[in-house]
């Protein structure tokens, strides 16, 4: 086989580990992409447990740059302190070893089980759990058949009198090798497929492993760079999670590199077999990794926090805020389709100010901040004025200028923006004002009612994560996903109901004014996750698989 044939046959099973692992986390998110991000988000009550909340989350996505992107998020929000979000960045990436780990064993056998198995259910549903289960074993499948097909495309090269050459150049280099493997590893955005590809090449004794020992440390270096580049346009506070997680692992990698080049016999404690050794290298060096830098989160995060300075609110003459400039531009207006991308670009603004007003109000149920409230209001003012904007903006477009479908598109950007304000308004005129009278009044909720409010809570702020992704990316199994979540939603806000007025009956609940409040604010989120799951409806309206009405006929 000649070498071009080779390296076409490589490359084509590269690119297969690359879908395949894709594959396996869309059916996650897909899933349960709401549910765990919330979960995450949920679970950094103290060091360790950010760690293996990390760990779980990297597990089921098999990606921890997917984990680095949910947290970045949270701390962009507010959500999430610095040190909560450094352990889970660091547990994600034990995460991800693990899924390499998992991977490793010889499981050829499974590979047409899996990939049959995963077709038989994709295709017996268009949407729902059966259908992403169905993918993710078909990417499960698909993985193992990647991993083979790399071994036997890299035999040929064995006999190759040019990889002698490349191996004894990388031996003398091993910094030029390491830094390869970084870029490798950011160039494809996946440290378990560079991995998995770097493990392969040491099993078939395609490279010596010593030298695959260093593409593994340039790998993890790599897989914290590409988070650093996803994350470049968060603000400062949300950029010093991934900058942190950057500068330990790149400090424990030179360390590690060094002791290599030394001649420290590192694989002596890591197994026989050679692919083996370098799989259990990687863990080895995650591990150590979260046990060296558990203990200085304080120090790491201080010191982004001097190299990342908060960015503060630039101010007016008159002492105002300046507020960041909208991303509705007028000369856009005369190119239609330009113009509705900035619309929905600012519209995902308009969103997060959403969602960040709504996290800022479920704490203000548990803990007192009149300055808080304040804040809202402003950001409820913001929230009017961008509606305001982007349906002026939106009317400006020539209809005669737009095809049907970006008339429709233009149509559910207004419509989607009215249903943001008036959540805004809900949060402010309603939930406060809620907040405001618990706060006054002096009343406590039970135990039972509080544990019913923050699932609750919960469930609306993970519709409305759904809600957002379901408009961006308009398709059907997401939109069937939050119609489904919209009905359990429902049931939810029924049992509280239920359950409520049972206790009030029992004499379980203080006063009168307590229960109101209760039950007012349960009614004003049901309004918030009825407006925001509606985006779901002209999606399935279109294929038709919503019904016109739910009334019986009779």
């Amino acid at each position: 086989m000649n070498g071009s044939l080779v390296l076409i046959n490589l490359a084509g099973a590269i690119a297969l580990l690359l879908w395949s692992t894709r594959l396996v986390r869309t059916g996650v998110e897909r899933l349960s992409g709401a549910s765990l991000r919330h979960r995450l988000q949920r679970a950094t009550g103290n060091r360790l447990t950010a760690v293996l909340s990390g760990m779980v989350g990297a597990l089921m996505l098999q990606s921890s740059t997917a984990v680095a992107m949910l947290v970045t998020g949270f701390a962009a929000l507010g959500s999430l302190t610095s040190n909560a979000g450094l352990a889970m960045m660091l547990g994600a990436d034990i995460g991800s070893a693990l899924v390499v780990q998992i991977l490793s064993f010889d499981l050829s056998l499974f590979t047409p089980i899996l990939v049959s198995v995963g077709v038989l259910l994709f295709l017996r549903q268009k949407s729902g759990t059966t259908h992403q289960v169905g993918r993710m074993l078909i990417g499960a499948g698909l993985i193992l058949m990647s991993l083979n097909m790399i071994g036997e495309a890299s035999q040929p090269l064995r006999d190759s009198t040019l990889l002698p050459v490349i191996i004894s150049y990388m031996s003398e280099d091993p910094a030029l090798t390491f830094l390869c493997a970084a870029l490798l590893t950011w160039l494809i955005h996946s440290s378990v497929a560079a991995v998995l590809l770097f493990a392969s090449f040491a099993a078939s004794g395609l490279v010596p492993v010593n030298l695959v020992l260093v593409l593994i440390l340039g790998a993890n270096v790599g897989s914290a760079l590409t988070a650093i580049a996803l994350t470049r346009s968060e603000s400062p506070e949300a950029r010093r999670i991934p900058a942190g997680n950057l500068l330990v692992r790149l400090v424990l990698a030179v360390i590690v590199l060094v002791a290599l080049s030394s001649g420290l016999p590192i694989t002596d404690y890591l197994g026989t077999d050679t692919g083996w050794q370098a799989v259990n290298f990687h863990l080895a060096f995650n591990v150590l990794l979260v046990v060296l830098a558990l203990p200085l989160l304080n120090g790491i995060n201080h010191l982004m926090a001097a190299l990342l300075p908060r960015r503060d609110m630039a101010t007016d003459a008159d002492g105002e805020t300046i507020h960041t400039p909208s991303l509705l531009d007028p000369a856009a207006l005369d190119t239609p389709r330009l113009a509705l991308s900035c619309a929905t670009r600012e519209m995902v603004r308009m969103s997060e100010m959403v969602d960040q007003m709504f996290r800022q109000t479920v704490a203000l149920f548990e803990r007192s901040d009149p300055d808080a409230e304040t804040r809202l209001e402003a950001m409820d003012d913001d929230v009017d004025k961008m509606y305001v904007a982007i349906k002026t903006y939106l009317g400006q477009i020539n209809n005669d200028d737009l095809p049907e479908k970006d008339q429709m598109r233009r149509d559910e950007l207004i419509g989607f923006s009215i249903k943001l304000e008036q959540s805004a308004d809900i949060i402010v005129r309603n939930l406060l004002r809620h907040i405001e009278k618990k706060r006054k009044h002096h009343l406590m909720f039970s135990d039972d009612d509080w544990k019913e409010l923050r699932i609750i809570q919960d469930r609306v702020l993970a519709n409305m994560q759904l809600a957002i992704t379901v408009f961006l990316t308009p398709e059907r199994e997401t939109a069937r996903q939050l119609l489904t979540e919209k009905d359990a939603f429902r049931d939810l806000e029924r049992t509280a109901y239920r359950q409520h007025l049972e206790r009030l009956r029992q004499g379980a609940i203080d006063d009168i004014e307590t229960s109101e409040v209760y039950l007012d604010a349960i009614r004003d989120l049901k309004q918030i996750n009825s407006l925001l799951s509606s985006v779901a409806q002209p999606i399935l309206e279109e294929s038709g698989e919503l019904l016109g009405t739910r009334l019986q006929a009779i």
